[in-house]
């Protein structure tokens, strides 16, 4: 082990080798700077010798304090406390980039808003996964947006498929179009369509559908004079994904059979097939003739 203070008055502190500063170029690290080659030990970690899990290791347990020591002992409930923003970035050595565990009460708390990119269906089913997966109903907790002091609660609407729908109101028209990611996204031999009259009963019969508009049978609908199209009415539509496989609703053991889609899954999401053709289940849904 080796200390290197380069300026008299410490400046900057090196154990190891001094990799801030490439060779052959100034040293132009800010006053303060800290190089440690690792493993770094902060409190009683309760490891030894070359059995440490991290180069950084901390612990909110302390150190028993020498004889003679007449400071006062650590006593803190935080292992890390951190003002200013984290960035982590993975390096796939281990399962997760960031793995979280523990906690008197709950394991994770969040004060404001969280946005989760790229969570595949069986990673994020609700507000907390793990107790969700042990709850009759999937429930989603947020503050009430009107009322001070409450909070608002509903359930997930449950169904035997990988659902999605399409909603609006049609007016001077008789034809419905579906978004045009929709050829691409939904089972075409899925769909069906819910049509509510607005106003005044209308004669409002589905004549063809598809997986990229919807045509309503004009009949009566129509002011004969000015060819006007009468057609006011709101519209739902719904489908059923083909990007994944469909789901298995019963199904043996405690294990998901598709293992793509099992939350103990140790496949990188990124390598992962939800339309792996071995685990292609049969539909639950289909509206074809």
């Amino acid at each position: 082990m080796s200390i290197i203070l380069p300026q008299s008055d410490v400046n900057k502190i090196v154990v190891g080798i001094d990799v801030s500063r490439p060779n052959g170029e100034p040293d132009k690290s800010p006053t303060g700077t800290s190089v440690l080659n690792g493993p770094v030990i902060c409190g009683d970690v309760k490891k030894t010798q070359n059995d440490y899990e991290g180069v950084l290791n901390v612990s909110s347990d302390s150190v028993v304090q020498l004889i003679n020591d007449q400071q006062p002992k650590l006593d803190v409930k935080l292992a890390a406390k951190i003002d200013g923003n984290v960035k982590i970035e993975g390096d796939k050595k281990t399962e997760f980039a960031l793995e979280v565990s523990g906690g008197s009460n709950q394991v994770l708390k969040v004060h404001g808003d969280a946005i989760f990119t790229a969570i595949s269906p069986q990673l994020l089913s609700s507000r907390f996964k793990d107790k969700a997966d042990q709850l009759p109903a999937k429930p989603f907790d947020i503050k009430h947006p009107i009322k001070d002091g409450y909070r608002l609660r509903h359930v997930s609407l449950e169904g035997p498929e990988s659902g999605v729908y399409y909603r609006g109101r049609l007016k001077g028209s008789n034809i419905i179009e579906l978004p045009s990611y929709w050829r691409g996204l939904v089972h075409e031999d899925s769909i069906t369509v819910q049509l509510q009259p607005i106003g005044k009963n209308q004669d409002l019969v589905i004549e063809s559908f598809n997986n990229e508009f919807i045509t309503i049978e004009i009949g009566a609908n129509q002011d004969f004079l000015t060819g006007e199209i009468l057609i006011d009415c709101f519209y739902h539509v719904y489908g059923e994904r083909k990007d994944v496989n469909p789901l298995l609703v019963e199904y043996e053991g405690d294990e998901y059979p598709d293992p793509n889609f099992d939350k103990k899954c140790k496949i990188p999401l990124e390598d992962r097939n939800f339309a792996d053709p071995k685990y292609r289940f049969p539909r639950n849904v289909t509206t074809n003739d």
